[in-house]
């Protein structure tokens, strides 16, 4: 499965734009702040219903205007697919797969995967847990559909939780009746919740740490545990124990909303001890067994999108990057650089065949196919 056509109308910095992709490597290549990461963005829209950047729908339309739209054809087999974006400000988001509109987001979540290697990745090592939940949370969600209802039980369910202990609190009275119909859901979709993120950490664990070696020549150890006050307790032991807390605090002290996912290197904290290159080539790692674990899963290839990954890369680790890109067959895969000519080296050097793109003042120029001389 591959992009073929992509269309914006008043997308982030672009008031029109249409690119025609290769099935393979795609590069593009300007200065920054030109817009290169928002056609990576879009793309990313088209496939999780939501900007990588910026959740707010509104906020990615072009200033001054009341509207955006992303249109795109897919070729999937022998077939073409297209694919719709609209938001108008004020109006529910509308998403459309061959111009039929989706009742529910969730429906489409999984059908035309993508995994996104950007700068902002750094946040899953140095923000909170919340942000490590919902990266691995994604991947799940891409390809089990009672995990993604289970998780958005929960998370209804824990929101009611929450303002019956701060309307109780507001009202001095504890009703444990009341608050026993929400903890029945709770540890009911917290349980599933727990069980499938500790399976899929456990396969995930090995498919990760092969990316780390091969990127980093074998040289570090690197490691990712799951860490959940489950282990510990029961949800029921957990809730009961936190009950004064809860009363307390006026929201849930305890769950799997408090899941979160350690990253080390050398049984350390990669976010103390970790170099800038280590931080990224850890980070770079997860992404692609993100991708392996979800072609396994979805029998498609995810594109592939990566953005700005060469800086604070040393020259080894983006050569054995780009010989992975190619060799591995990750099928389509879009980058972008503001270095036309470190990008020309780079392919040129491991043989690769490439489609690049100019991009500057809010327009994208398609150059010519470019062909590593053998």
């Amino acid at each position: 499965m591959s992009l073929s056509k992509l269309s914006l109308i008043n997308f982030k910095n672009y008031k029109q734009a249409d690119v025609s992709l290769s099935p393979d490597i795609n590069c593009f290549i300007g200065p920054n702040g030109a817009g290169k990461t928002n056609i990576l963005d879009a793309i990313y829209y088209l496939s999780m219903c939501k900007s990588y950047l910026n959740p707010v729908d509104s906020q990615n339309i072009l200033f001054g205007e009341s509207f955006f739209v992303i249109q795109s054809i897919w070729n999937k087999d022998e077939d073409q697919e297209s694919v719709y974006c609209g938001v108008k400000k004020g109006q529910k988001k509308v998403f459309k797969k061959n111009k039929v509109t989706y009742e529910k987001l969730a429906d489409h979540i999984g059908l035309f995967p993508a995994v996104m290697i950007s700068p902002y990745d750094r946040n899953l090592i140095l923000e909170g847990s919340e942000v490590r939940r919902k990266w691995m949370d994604g991947i799940i969600a891409q390809f089990d559909r009672d995990f993604l209802q289970d998780l958005m039980k929960y998370g209804k369910v824990l929101s009611q939780r929450n303002a019956l202990l701060k309307n109780m609190s507001s009202y001095g009275f504890f009703d444990q009746e009341s608050i026993s119909v929400w903890d029945e859901q709770l540890i009911a979709c917290g349980k599933n919740i727990h069980k499938v993120r500790k399976r899929v950490v456990e396969e995930f664990i090995p498919i990760f740490q092969k990316y780390y070696q091969w990127l980093s020549d074998n040289k570090e150890e690197v490691s990712l545990e799951y860490r959940s006050q489950l282990f510990d307790q029961s949800f029921e032991e957990l809730l009961e124990g936190a009950k004064r807390n809860d009363q307390r605090k006026q929201y849930t002290t305890v769950g799997t909303h408090k899941d979160d996912f350690g990253f080390t290197i050398k049984g350390h904290p990669i976010k103390k001890f970790g170099s800038q290159g280590q931080q990224k080539s850890y980070l770079i790692a997860l992404r692609l067994a993100q991708y392996e674990w979800l072609l396994s899963r979805l029998n498609r290839k995810p594109v592939l999108l990566l953005d700005d990954i060469f800086d604070k890369l040393d020259n080894g680790r983006v050569e054995r990057l780009m010989q992975m890109v190619s060799d591995q067959d990750f099928g389509q895969v879009l980058i972008t650089d503001t270095d036309k000519q470190r990008i020309a080296t780079i392919f040129e050097n491991n043989q690769i065949e490439y489609k690049a793109f100019h991009i500057e003042e809010n327009s994208i120029v398609e150059t010519e196919t470019k062909i590593a001389s053998v």
